[in-house]
């Protein structure tokens, strides 16, 4: 694990490097948990995971530029999924999964659409050392470890690239702004998926967020500094055609159709300070899942 992150800092320095050679500038950062502990309380499949964003371009003028590559972000997922019993799961169960990505994203609005384009390399298995991550978690907590049988049936060692498309078009109605859209996902995961985010509320206007991946909430990452409050509603659904965290090997039969509610409320203070906390209902990944789980999600920023 140590040698990923020795990786992913070099990645991230050489990144930086080029991104100022070329005239950018970092103009925005975004940092997101999401666990379910904070949701339903429940330890279990997607049980836990981090996302982060760096952002370089040359300014920053309350909207994404029109042309693909002039904004770049870094971006790194990190994420454990579960069974339902770490210690003695269900012979159909979904195995235990860790996955580390790295990747680099652009956004862009050449007319009233914006994209969303990007690639991955996501690492999974052993190698990345979440599961020796979640047993300290879970000593500290007071919570069962991981049993043996469980860590030898985790998804394999495999270094996956994975692209990612997403289109959506932002209507104004009132104090309300409504974005459908619709999103493609290779490699790792292959699905399609099309759902729209409803926002109410000035805070969040002229802002760029990034969705994360496991919910589909949307973070801030360049930031319009004012105090406000807005709440979120949104929803999708998928088509899924395979899925590398839920191997054929495993007994389990993936689900089609895959479906995610969500909402929450970003807050900022005048100082500054910020924060935000949501809510997913994520339904059924496989057929032999017996109901859906709920995540929480959490985003702030701490100005002294």
């Amino acid at each position: 694990m140590t040698r990923l992150f020795a990786f992913a800092l070099c990645l991230c320095a050489g990144f930086s490097s080029t991104a100022m050679a070329e005239g950018r500038e970092r103009i925005g950062y975004g940092l997101l948990f999401t666990n379910d502990l904070i949701g339903d309380t429940k330890d279990r499949w997607r049980t836990g995971s981090v996302a982060s964003s760096r952002v370089w371009a040359d300014g920053w003028n309350a909207v994404a530029p029109e042309g693909f590559g002039d904004l770049l972000e870094f971006r790194f997922n990190g994420e454990v999924i579960a069974p339902k019993d770490l210690s003695r799961p269900a012979a159909q169960d979904r195995p235990f999964a860790g996955a580390l990505s790295f990747g680099l994203h652009t956004h862009f609005k050449p007319a009233l659409v914006e994209y969303a384009v990007g690639a991955d390399l996501i690492v999974t298995g052993a190698q990345t050392g979440l599961d020796d991550f979640q047993d300290h978690i879970h000593d500290i907590v007071g919570e069962r470890n991981i049993a043996r049988a469980v860590r030898r049936n985790q998804v394999d060692n495999a270094f996956r690239p994975s692209g990612v498309l997403e289109a959506g078009r932002t209507f104004e109605m009132a104090r309300a702004r409504i974005r459908p859209f619709v999103e493609a996902r290779g490699g790792v995961e292959n699905l399609v998926r099309a759902g729209a985010d409803i926002t109410i509320g000035s805070l969040m206007r002229d802002e760029l967020l990034v969705r994360e991946p496991v919910t589909g909430q949307r973070y801030r990452v360049v930031r319009e500094d004012k105090p406000g409050l807005a709440l979120i509603l949104g929803g999708d659904i998928a088509y899924v055609d395979s899925s590398d965290y839920l191997p054929a090997r495993s007994g389990i039969t993936v689900r089609r159709g895959r479906t995610r509610l969500r909402g929450g409320a970003h807050w900022e203070g005048p100082r500054g300070g910020s924060l935000f906390y949501g809510v997913t209902w994520l339904g059924e990944e496989f057929d032999q899942q017996n109901g859906g789980q709920v995540v929480g999600s959490v985003q702030f920023r701490l100005l002294f």
